[in-house]
């Protein structure tokens, strides 16, 4: 079997379209074998996945990924596993072993950031250029730079692009962002800066009870490691890795939740647009 990751400097690249490189993976009986780098030569989901099946890629892994893209990668017969982040090779490792990673493996996007844009029964959920409910506006299906500051509403600042000395960015109406934050964007002018408040069904949804579970420490290989609050890869029924977090321990049962930790929440954003160009 060959994977095929979405790469830059060793880690998950988060954009599909517009990543430079991929690493490739050679596997046999569970294990890598080989890898290789190569450079995407192409633009576009269309020419990136007629390059995968060239190099006859049985799966991908990626962080954030349209619709677009998915029907391409289907129609090539490539399998997808979309929302991973952080080291590559552990993501790769996460994926054939279906067991624990190290826990230092986790969720590490920008909250402003959706990196799945479709449920496993293939709905769109984050407003997703060219699916109903799609944000409307001058600059959807553009490139552009924004600055932010997201805040709960008690006034807790939880991520700030002007902190990081660097803007956010992202195509417009693509699906990397939440809906809410898309829909903001779409039609602000260059310089402009807008407050939105957003409920928990225009960022992350509400927390889904059935996303929490509770399993015997015995039947989880490296749960015994764990604790409360930390992150781990555990694999779904499909074979995807799942980011999830240790809620409850103890001697024998450990609960996990498969949730965003954004789930529920209402968010506020100041957004600022930085800059627009064609895509």
């Amino acid at each position: 079997m060959k994977i095929a990751v979405t790469y830059e400097n060793g880690q998950v690249f988060q954009h599909f379209g517009h990543t430079e490189q991929f690493k490739i993976y050679e596997t046999r009986d569970s294990r890598v074998v080989s890898s290789e780098i190569i450079d995407s030569n192409g633009s576009g989901h269309g020419a990136l996945a007629t390059l995968l099946a060239g190099h006859q890629i049985d799966v991908l892994i990626c962080g954030g990924i349209g619709g677009g893209a998915q029907a391409a990668l289907a129609d090539a017969g490539i399998q997808l596993c979309s929302g991973a982040s952080g080291s590559a090779d552990e993501a790769v490792a996460a994926y054939l072993r279906g067991e624990l990673v190290s826990a230092g493996v986790n969720c590490d996007h920008h909250h402003g950031e959706d990196h799945d844009c479709h449920s496993e029964e293939g709905g769109c959920h984050s407003g997703c250029h060219g699916c109903p409910g799609s944000p409307r506006g001058r600059n959807v299906g553009k490139r552009v730079k924004t600055h932010y500051r997201g805040t709960f509403n008690d006034g807790t600042v939880f991520d700030s692009s002007y902190d990081r000395g660097q803007p956010l960015e992202f195509i417009c109406g693509a699906g990397m962002m939440i809906p809410g934050y898309d829909a903001a964007v779409a039609d602000m002018e260059v310089g402009q800066t807008v407050q939105v408040h957003l409920m928990p069904s225009e960022a992350y949804g509400e927390s889904d009870p059935n996303a929490i579970f509770t399993v015997a420490i015995a039947d989880v290989p490296g749960s015994e490691e764990l604790s409360v609050g930390e992150q781990c890869y555990l694999q779904s029924d499909n074979g995807r890795p799942v980011v999830v977090t240790v809620t409850a321990k103890d001697d024998t049962m450990i609960t996990f939740d498969a949730n965003h930790e954004m789930a529920g929440k209402e968010l506020n954003f100041t957004i600022e647009l930085v800059e627009v160009a064609d895509n």
